[in-house]
């Protein structure tokens, strides 16, 4: 999905001054038509698609933040913008905070799984940067465009086929805090579809043998359990991957903890992807 393209720094805004929810999901609806890309989605549609996603759980996932999404009857394109409230807003967030950045998402009934892609990207631009906080200072729409797409880097949008070489991935990690963020960067790769394996350790079998029992106390016993991560991934990605994996667990041939390996696959046929 590249993010520059659907990315309108048009619909921005630096100063959105509504009081409460209910005013900030209008506001959101007239910035939206400003991109000039809604199509035949009336600004009443989208506010209404955005009330109607917000009835089902707020999107106010915490830290001054929230990303209010829906998927519009009537849109032929996707469309993402920021807007800055900077008195916050009461908007139901899980952390009761008021919030002061929205990041919005727009996009057509029938595409979901790229909708879940941008879900995705945008998370992980605000995991670990200073972007929240450029954005919180941002003076103008356009910095606050640049800001984004600086951090949000360069996306790819390689659909796997059945006619591209795939490699089969297999990544086993002992420490489950990386478990999230990897789907999270999956999503973002375009990598669609894994099945997670429960697993266990040597260690939860060989402290049951009498003559290793007393030495394996010292052993952290989370690596007594595991879990397994397999993935298809094409094949003329798997060093990036591999190095965007390596960016969330650190150097695998230096750590404890996680272990990678990649498998050539002769034939496939079907998809893991969710939806």
């Amino acid at each position: 999905m590249d993010l520059a393209a659907i990315f309108k720094s048009a619909s921005c805004s630096v100063n959105l001054k509504a009081r409460n929810k209910e005013g900030v999901i209008e506001s959101l609806a007239a910035l939206a038509v400003r991109s000039g890309t809604t199509g035949t989605a009336s600004e009443k549609a989208i506010a209404v698609a955005l009330s109607e996603r917000e009835a089902q759980g707020s999107t106010g996932f915490g830290d001054e933040i929230a990303i209010p999404h829906a998927r519009v009857t009537g849109l032929k394109v996707f469309l993402v913008f920021i807007a800055h409230a900077p008195k916050g807003v009461d908007f139901d967030s899980l952390d009761k905070k008021k919030v002061k950045l929205f990041f919005v998402i727009l996009g057509p009934e029938e595409r979901p799984s790229e909708h879940v892609q941008i879900l995705a990207a945008i998370s992980r631009s605000l995991s670990g940067t200073t972007l929240k906080k450029e954005l919180l200072t941002a003076g103008t729409a356009e910095i606050m465009a640049e800001s984004f797409m600086r951090h949000s880097g360069e996306k790819h949008d390689d659909t796997p086929t059945r006619k591209q070489k795939m490699k089969l991935l297999v990544l086993i990690l002992y420490l489950e805090e990386f478990i999230y963020h990897i789907l999270e960067y999956f999503l973002e790769e375009g990598i669609e579809g894994a099945t997670i394996l429960d697993s266990s350790g040597m260690g939860q079998y060989i402290s049951n043998i009498p003559l290793f029992a007393t030495f394996i106390g010292f052993m952290n016993e989370q690596k007594n359990r595991s879990n397994i991560i397999l993935a298809t991934i094409p094949a003329d990605r798997e060093d990036e991957i591999i190095k965007g994996i390596e960016a969330i667990t650190g150097d695998l041939d230096k750590k404890q903890g996680a272990m990678l390996m990649t498998l050539d696959i002769g034939v496939w046929k079907g998809t893991m992807k969710m939806m």
